[in-house]
């Protein structure tokens, strides 16, 4: 039976993920990129100063919100997660080095792609009857377009439940588990044997903790990410670049492969890898996986945020999208690819990819700091994606079925923990693409009001 299903589940998987959906999410971008005369160029600078400036910047949101800079840090939160490690490493070894180049080009139409969704979800949110602000792909389907494409917004919110419990949860538990794991094994703190009986606690312990902060309500999910986030950030950065610096003589040959490799994939992968298409394929899957740039699940987060001003806050799109993709996902390519890590190209590969290209240039020692950085990646975006979950939960029936989702999507946690969960990410990853063709559909039919409403509040 689960043989049955997973082969069901890889043809739907490699169409939506193939050929339609490339052209559906590129096209898009680049429909935006242009109605928009490149948004993501001109205002790039002010992006960037009016997000890094929230840093330092401590205001109190009013009540039922979140401050701007918590709205992105719990969208980055989102965002930022094992997709940064794992799924770097994967495209890597199935599209070759040339796959970074086109992540970028991927990141590069996503930025205005993430401006459009986080604009118009603060645009056309509303307030529930906690009085919260929420908002979203299914509440700008709703409120932005005609009752005839309503179906649209019920079908997003239904995939994004269905999505929560694998790809936000229970596989970021698993990567949690199976860090620390790997980290007491290298310091000889616990058998292989014992593991089991840990990954049981450790599921116990993660799923009270992911209760705590999810039961808080949005403003103790936006105090969290403010802090956690840019502590894992600046963690992963600082590793990152370490290694890069260490191994800086492989660095022009490394961006050499990059750029070449982006159109002759098979000179730098022995032969093993010869398909463009695939090389560009891997790329942009995965650079659009991990920024979420066309699914539409990151303007929740922005919908919450104390502002006025729909345009502003679009701006922490584009600077999510760079932060996300350009910085912590160039940085994974080129830990991989300067350490000099060997790399089996046309097979799948993972975060064991990555983690090799740190612990071949610092040691078996850094598995502790990995462990770490891994850790919070995951947690951040089960926290993340906890949020989504709730607010697609209480478009499809109401507002008192939050508690009840959050506490079956915290127990999740202990199943993450002890579970092999192959196939679970596999549906998980196929839902994820499902939840993409609604919101891409409303991103077309709302272009003209982005232009329009960029126009009326850009500063």
């Amino acid at each position: 039976m689960l043989d049955f299903i997973a082969k069901i589940n890889g043809y739907v998987n490699n169409f939506i993920w193939g050929v339609p959906a490339m052209i559906c999410i590129v096209g898009v971008g680049i429909l935006l990129t242009v109605k928009t005369r490149f948004i993501q160029v001109r205002k790039f600078g002010t992006a960037m100063k009016t997000t890094i400036g929230k840093i330092f910047h401590k205001k109190d949101a009013s009540e039922g919100s979140i401050t701007p800079f918590q709205a992105v840090c719990t969208a980055l939160a989102g965002t930022v997660g094992t997709g940064n490690i794992a799924g770097v490493a994967g495209a890597i070894a199935i599209g070759g080095p040339g796959a970074v180049f086109w992540m970028w080009c991927s990141a590069f139409l996503g930025m205005c792609t993430k401006y459009a969704e986080v604009l118009l979800a603060v645009h056309f949110r509303e307030r529930n009857s906690e009085g919260e602000l929420v908002g979203g792909p299914m509440y700008y389907i709703k409120n932005g377009l005609s009752k005839n494409w309503r179906f649209l917004a019920y079908l997003f919110a239904a995939f994004g439940v269905i999505t929560v419990f694998g790809t936000g949860n229970a596989t970021q538990v698993n990567t949690i588990v199976s860090s620390i794991n790997a980290a007491l094994i290298d310091f000889n703190l616990v058998k292989d044997a014992g593991s089991p009986y840990l990954n049981l606690v450790f599921g116990i312990v993660i799923a009270a903790m992911v209760a705590m902060v999810l039961l808080g309500g949005i403003k103790r999910i936006g105090s969290v990410t403010e802090r956690l986030v840019p502590f894992m950030a600046l963690l992963y950065v600082i590793l990152a670049l370490g290694v890069v610096f260490i191994n800086i003589r492989n660095v022009p040959a490394v961006f050499t492969s990059i750029f070449a490799g982006a159109f002759n994939p098979k000179a730098f992968t022995g032969g093993v890898i010869g398909s463009l298409f695939m090389s560009m394929k891997k790329g942009v899957s995965r650079g659009i996986f991990s920024n979420e740039a066309g699914l539409g699940t990151g303007s929740i987060a922005h919908a919450c945020s104390d502002t006025s001003n729909p345009v502003k806050q679009g701006l922490f799109g584009i600077f999510e999208v760079f932060t996300d993709t350009i910085i912590i996902c160039t940085l994974t390519a080129l830990v991989i690819l300067t350490s000099g890590v060997a790399i089996n190209y046309g097979q799948a590969a993972g975060a064991d990819l990555t983690i090799s290209g740190f612990t071949s240039t610092y040691g078996n020692w850094v598995s502790i700091f990995t462990a770490v950085a891994l850790c919070c990646f995951a947690f951040s975006t089960i926290i993340g994606w906890g949020l989504y979950g709730s607010r697609c939960v209480e478009f499809l029936f109401s507002s008192k079925a939050i508690r009840p989702f959050l506490v079956i999507y915290s127990f999740v946690s202990v199943i993450g923990a002890t579970m092999d969960l192959g196939l679970m990410w596999d549906i998980s990853d196929t839902f994820n693409g499902l939840m993409a063709i609604p919101n891409l559909i409303a991103l077309f039919l709302l272009s003209g009001t982005v232009v329009k409403i960029t126009k009326e509040n850009l500063v």
